[in-house]
Order: C-alpha cells, then structure tokens, then sequence
C-alpha cells in the first residue's frame, strides 16, 4: 500500500483562503483519511488524506493522491455526486479552484429550473 503524504499546514491555508474568497465568510475545513482505489485495474485500496467541507447544501472533498495530486468532487446526498471532469490534478490550486467553479455553477443551474 503506498503511503501518501497528509496535507500539509500551508496546503490547508490555502484551501481556506480559496473557501474564505468564494463564500466571505470562514469556512470550517475538516482532515480525515479515505480510502480510494487509485488505479482501476486493481482492487488495492489506498488511504489518502482527506479535506472536507461543507457549504450552500453541497459537500465538498478534496484528496490527496501520491505524487503530490489531488482528486476532488462535490455531492448533495450520497447519491448525487458531481466532479469536475478531471481525474487527477498536479496542481492544488487548479483542483480546489475548479471545484469550487463547477459547483457555482451546477447551484446556479439549480437554481434556474426551479
């Protein structure tokens, strides 16, 4: 099983400061550990550290991978869960900053067919 690296305390400020500019306000960021099969030809289950928080009635998640890569999505229930269309990203901010789009824009959607 490959050990993957947690995040670290300047990662974490960063995810903040990225929450604090989409909501205006404080957002509580939550570490946990998930498990995740990282490749999909194998049944190796990986445990990745984990960032999780919620706002507007969506959760959000974002992991950590080995190689310094990060997976994210958004849900609203444990049968509604969205990504952003990328697998994988080397690039925390481009992960964390596109979750955070995709997600504006699915509420907006919502919003509009109600």
């Amino acid at each position: 099983m490959s050990t993957v690296s947690d995040f670290t305390a300047s990662q974490i400020d960063f995810v903040r400061s990225l929450t604090q500019a989409r909501y205006h306000q404080d957002i509580d960021l939550h570490l946990a550990d998930a498990e995740l099969r990282l490749n999909l030809d194998s049944s190796t289950m990986t445990s990745c550290p984990t960032l999780f928080w919620g706002a507007r009635d969506a959760s959000f998640v974002i992991f950590k991978t080995p190689g310094e890569r990060f997976r994210c999505q958004f849900f609203y229930s444990t049968n509604d869960h969205y990504g952003t269309g990328k697998d994988e990203y080397d690039n925390l901010e481009e992960c964390v900053t596109t979750l955070l789009q995709v997600q504006a824009d699915h509420e907006n959607q919502r919003e509009e067919s109600k």
